[in-house]
């Protein structure tokens, strides 16, 4: 026994040019038939929330696959999978394509050459699928852009959710983050945390999708424009403050990264903070009430 639903859409051109596009989303569950072998056009994610089964390579090599997990299925990959026969399994599953899986691919979001992969838990990935369910609902007019951007919520919920890896990455990035703001060249991070440049590129590529240079520079300048938009310190300051002993590189590399010289973003940016500014995030739920006005007094 078993129980399917699904729907599948046709997005337009403008739709396309979002990036990426839902082409089908479905819940089913139980001992579901056999799939394939087939070959697809487009990507499809899987996310099997209980039950076990099993995935056949495209050389006919037998992988078990147990709940929580994820089937990547990309295109022009023949694959063939089915539940276990005697106890099934509970999936949800997503047809998406669009330009944007190039760099989701290269950012180590999606996985081609990793068809089955192991979830800590699959409550995230599958509530974004339930509701791209619901955004399917007859005559919804925000059809195409609602399950568009939920794709893109669902590769981040899948990447979060890997059992390989902690949900911020590799243990690796928190100790580069405490230390992106000191002067020191990758190698030295590397010997730092006891590893070779390769190891640490290695790891930060797995955990990050980039390069550890890349990894660093993005949370220097980050804290860099925060800084320039929030306080008065000179732009060789600034550098100083976030690794950058030569404020003359440091404003190179700001504008080659940004798009605009440090000068002229604190213009664009800038912001008078009495008392500071916080990096800590507001809670709307603690934010202080107003007083109301006095009386007037003529």
């Amino acid at each position: 026994m078993h129980h399917t639903w699904m729907r599948f859409f046709t997005p337009g051109p403008a739709h396309h040019r979002l990036g990426l596009v839902c082409l089908g989303v479905g819940l089913q569950h139980g001992t579901l038939p056999t799939v394939g072998p087939r070959v697809l056009d487009h990507h499809t994610a899987v996310v099997i929330s209980t039950g076990g089964g099993h995935y056949l390579h495209p050389d006919g090599r037998p992988t078990p696959v147990t709940a929580p997990a994820l089937l990547w299925l990309t295109p022009g990959t023949p694959h063939h999978y089915a539940p276990d026969p005697t106890t099934g399994w509970d999936e949800g599953f997503v047809d998406f394509t669009g330009p944007a899986t190039a760099p989701y691919t290269e950012l180590g979001y999606i996985e081609p050459d990793r068809p089955v992969v192991p979830l800590t838990d699959a409550t995230a990935p599958r509530a974004v699928i339930t509701r791209m369910a619901r955004a399917a609902r007859p005559g919804n007019p925000l059809l195409e852009v609602e399950t568009a951007a939920a794709v893109h919520e669902l590769l981040v919920a899948l990447r979060r959710a890997r059992a390989d890896l902690t949900p911020d990455g590799h243990p690796v990035l928190h100790a580069l983050a405490r230390d992106a703001f000191k002067p020191m060249s990758v190698a030295d991070h590397a010997a730092r945390h006891g590893m070779t440049s390769a190891a640490l590129r290695t790891a930060v590529r797995r955990g990050a999708g980039c390069s550890p240079k890349d990894f660093l520079l993005g949370i220097r300048l980050g804290h860099a424009k925060e800084l320039l938009a929030t306080t008065e310190l000179p732009v060789a300051a600034v550098a100083r403050r976030v690794g950058y002993l030569d404020p003359a590189y440091f404003s190179r590399l700001f504008t080659r990264r940004v798009g605009t010289p440090p000068v002229r973003f604190r213009a664009q940016q800038g912001r008078t903070v009495p008392g500071g500014w916080s990096d800590r995030i507001p809670d709307p739920a603690k934010r202080p009430t107003p007083h109301p006005p006095g009386p007037r007094t003529t």
